[in-house]
């Protein structure tokens, strides 16, 4: 089994995509006028617009209803991305470092899921993304 990407159902794909672009900074691929992917080195973040739910089942998901997911992006300097983005967005808390080790910076996409930029810092942090 491979993870293929965290899929967002949402209100205004266009905004959401365009957010995700900035943050990203990778453009979205546009697979339908209701789906779009971003796709980054580890991870995709697929967007469906609401609509979209009607192909699973009617209720079944709901666009800013998440209050429990958190979308982690791996960032090289949280700090440095952190300045780039925090007039552009609901910041929720600037940089810090947490117990297991990130260094992190968290904010809110324009439908309330919480978005986190994180760089590994302590030493344990580091060998566990093989960054030392």
């Amino acid at each position: 089994m491979k993870f293929a990407s965290t899929r967002l159902i949402v209100e205004d794909i266009q905004a959401m995509a365009a957010f995700y672009e900035q943050v990203t900074e990778q453009k979205a691929q546009w697979l339908a006028p209701v789906f779009a992917e971003i796709v980054t080195e580890g991870a995709v973040i697929a967007l469906g617009s609401a609509e979209t739910v009607l192909l699973f089942k009617e209720g079944s998901a709901e666009p800013r209803a998440n209050r429990s997911s958190i979308i982690e992006l791996r960032v090289d300097d949280v700090d440095a991305q952190f300045e780039r983005l925090k007039d552009a967005v609901n910041v929720v808390h600037e940089p810090k470092l947490m117990p297991w080790g990130n260094k992190t910076a968290q904010f809110r996409d324009p439908e309330g899921n919480l978005v986190s930029l994180f760089t590994p810092a302590s030493d344990a942090a580091k060998d566990r993304f093989g960054e030392r």
